[in-house]
């Protein structure tokens, strides 16, 4: 991406999807961009991946802002988001975060949209005792979820991504990481303007809070939602995804009960790669919302 372009995007981020700290109880804080109406109670709320952050999101949130109010974290330990206290924290201490920010927003219903590793926050949140007595999470989409190596029969897949993944970082350090992430998470035709946002979220990572995402990767199982999800759930995948690919998503959606759908050209990274669409997408969402208030 050329400078005067990413300059402009930088720009575009701050005008349009700027960011504020949200207070949690206990004395931590969580980074937040917000477009749209600030005091609305209904919200469409997004969860980045695990080389990702809340900037990703912009151009989905930008022509949604309009219409609704438009929330995206950057999780505990991404940005300036405080570290989770414990070392290696599991899906129910990212929903804790969440659910308390959402206190603090006003946000008392919304449209919950996970990532990635966002789906596995999203899905935790979305199927807890206080969520569902609430009505918080109207409708859930996971977006290419990541289905996690905590379930029994994945116990050593979960130690060769624990290692793999740590040893990368140690290796590589996050601009390394950064560097050559695109290769893997948009497809092959997208253009250079993609792959740079791509590559300058990920470099916005801070190690300690990647390590922990790696153990919430690594400790999760999004199978233990299976049953759980009371509210409409759409599985979304790009149709060139070699991360969470279209057969694993559309079985995924299977076991969840989800309504299942590809993004056209469009890699692991289908926010940044084809956030038009996403947004349409969402957009129609909401307009087959019954309670939302305006």
């Amino acid at each position: 991406m050329a400078q005067d372009t990413l300059s402009l995007k930088l720009q575009q981020l701050e005008a349009g999807f700027p960011e504020r700290l949200v207070p949690l109880p206990d004395g931590s804080q969580a980074a937040w961009r917000e477009a749209g109406e600030a005091a609305a109670e209904f919200a469409v709320v997004l969860l980045h991946g695990i080389s990702s952050g809340a900037a990703s999101w912009l151009d989905v949130a930008l022509p949604l802002g309009g219409k609704v109010r438009v929330l995206a974290w950057d999780a505990p330990g991404y940005g300036v988001s405080t570290p989770l206290a414990l070392p290696a924290p599991g899906d129910a201490h990212y929903a804790w975060a969440l659910a308390r920010s959402l206190e603090v927003l006003g946000v008392r219903r919304c449209l919950l949209v996970g990532h990635s590793l966002g789906a596995l926050m999203a899905a935790r949140l979305a199927c807890s005792a206080a969520a569902a007595d609430s009505g918080l999470v109207e409708q859930l989409v996971l977006i290419s979820p990541a289905g996690g190596y905590g379930a029994p029969a994945k116990a050593e897949q979960q130690a060769k991504v624990r290692q793999g993944r740590l040893a990368a970082l140690a290796e590589k350090g996050v601009a390394g990481l950064a560097a050559v992430i695109d290769q893997r998470l948009v497809s092959a035709e997208a253009p250079e303007t993609v792959r740079e946002w791509v590559r300058w979220n990920t470099a916005r990572m801070q190690p300690q809070g990647y390590a922990q995402a790696v153990e919430l990767l690594c400790g999760s199982d999004l199978g233990q939602a299976a049953g759980k999800l009371s509210m409409p759930v759409q599985v979304w995948v790009g149709e060139h995804d070699v991360v969470t690919s279209p057969e694993a998503c559309k079985a995924w959606a299977e076991r969840l009960g989800a309504h299942y759908g590809t993004l056209a050209a469009a890699g692991h990274a289908s926010p940044v790669e084809q956030p038009v669409v996403i947004a349409q997408k969402l957009a129609s969402l909401l307009n087959q919302s019954t309670s939302r208030q305006p």
